[in-house]
C-alpha cells in the first residue's frame, strides 16, 4: 500500500500540551491522542509546528516520538515532523529521532535563510537522501519566508526518489492545482490549511494534515470523508459550521488558538513557552461560546 492510500483522510497536527511548571503534560498528550482517535481522525503528526517545536529541547523530541509511538499503539500511523534552517544538523537530527515506527518525515522548508528555489531542491534532496523513511514536503511560506514553487515541487517528486508527497500551505490555488495536474501518479499531496480543505480536496488533495482536528476531530474528519466521496453539498453543510471555528483559532496565534479550545474542552491546560503566549479574554470567551454551539 502506498503512502498516498494509507494517509487519505484527516491527519492531525498534536499540540505539545505544558504544565504549569512549562515541563510536557505527557498526561494530557494522551489525553488529546486518545480523543482524535476516537472520533475518526485517519493519522497523527507528532513534532510538528503546531506542537511548539522551536521551543522542545533535542531529548524531549524523542521523548515525545516515542510516548506518541506507545499511546497510538498501531492504532493509526504515525508521522514525525523533522525541519530546520540548517541542513546538516537535520540530517544529524534525522539519525537521532526514533523514527523506526514512523510512516513518514514531514519537514517543513527551512525559514529565515528565505534561500533560492535551487537551494530548497538541493536541501529536500539531501533530507531524502538522509532516510530510508517517506519524507513529505511542507511548504507554508506565511512562516518560512519563502514559497516552495510548483516547479520546484514537481522536480523533486520526480527526481528524488523517496520524496512521496507534499503539505501545501501556501494558499496558492492555482499553484496547488498545477502541481496536481502534473504530479506523479503516487505522490501523495494534502492541505495544510484548515479554511481551505474543502476546495482542496475539490481538485484532487487527498486530505489535509489539520489543526482544527485537535479540538473538533469528530466534526472535521466527517467533513473529509464526505469530500473524499464527492460529496460536496453534505461536506459543505459541515464546514459551514466549522468555518467560524477556523477563524478563532488563527484569530491571535496558532498554536494559542487550538489550545485555548483544547482547554475549554477539558483536556490540558492553557500554558506555553515563550514567545507564544495564551489568547486575549476576549477571544478565549469566543472559543468558549463557540464550543458551546457545537
Amino acid at each position: 500500500m502506498s503512502l498516498r492510500d494509507r494517509l487519505r483522510g484527516t491527519g492531525v497536527a498534536l499540540v505539545t500540551p505544558f504544565k504549569a511548571n512549562l515541563e510536557i503534560d505527557y498526561d494530557a498528550l494522551g489525553k488529546v491522542i486518545d480523543f482524535v482517535i476516537k472520533d475518526g481522525v485517519e493519522y497523527v503528526v507528532t513534532l510538528g509546528t503546531t506542537g511548539e517545536t522551536p521551543t522542545l529541547r533535542k531529548e524531549e523530541k524523542k521523548e515525545l516520538v516515542q510516548f506518541t509511538y506507545d499511546k497510538v499503539n498501531s492504532r493509526v500511523p504515525v508521522v514525525v515532523g523533522a525541519g530546520g534552517n540548517d541542513t546538516r544538523e537535520l540530517i544529524k537530527e534525522l539519525e537521532e529521532l526514533p523514527l523506526d515506527k514512523a510512516i513518514a518525515i514531514l519537514s517543513a522548508s527551512p525559514y529565515y535563510s528565505k534561500p533560492s528555489q535551487e537551494g530548497l531542491f538541493q536541501h529536500y534532496k539531501a533530507i531524502a537522501g538522509a532516510t530510508s523513511k517517506p519524507v513529505m514536503l511542507y511548504n507554508v511560506p506565511g512562516r518560512t519566508g519563502r514559497n516552495l514553487n510548483a516547479d520546484t515541487i514537481l522536480r523533486l517528486a520526480t527526481e528524488v526518489d523517496n520524496i512521496a508527497g507534499i503539505k501545501e500551505a501556501g494558499g496558492d490555488m492555482a499553484q496547488c492545482m498545477q502541481v496536481l495536474r502534473d504530479k506523479p501518479a503516487d505522490f501523495l499531496v494534502v492541505s495544510g490549511d484548515d479554511a481551505l480543505t474543502l476546495p482542496q480536496i475539490a481538485c484532487g488533495m487527498e486530505g489535509i494534515i489539520s489543526v482544527a482536528a485537535n479540538s473538533f476531530p469528530k466534526l472535521f474528519s466527517e467533513m473529509v470523508r464526505h469530500c473524499l466521496k464527492s460529496d460536496f453539498k453534505a461536506a459543505k453543510a459541515v464546514n459551514d459550521i466549522l468555518i467560524a471555528g477556523y477563524e478563532l483559532l488563527f484569530a491571535e496565534n496558532n498554536p494559542a488558538g487550538v489550545k485555548a479550545a483544547l482547554a475549554e474542552l477539558g483536556l490540558i491546560d492553557n500554558y506555553f513557552r515563550l514567545p507564544v503566549v495564551p489568547v486575549s479574554k476576549e477571544l478565549q470567551g469566543k472559543i468558549k461560546a463557540y464550543i458551546a454551539t457545537l
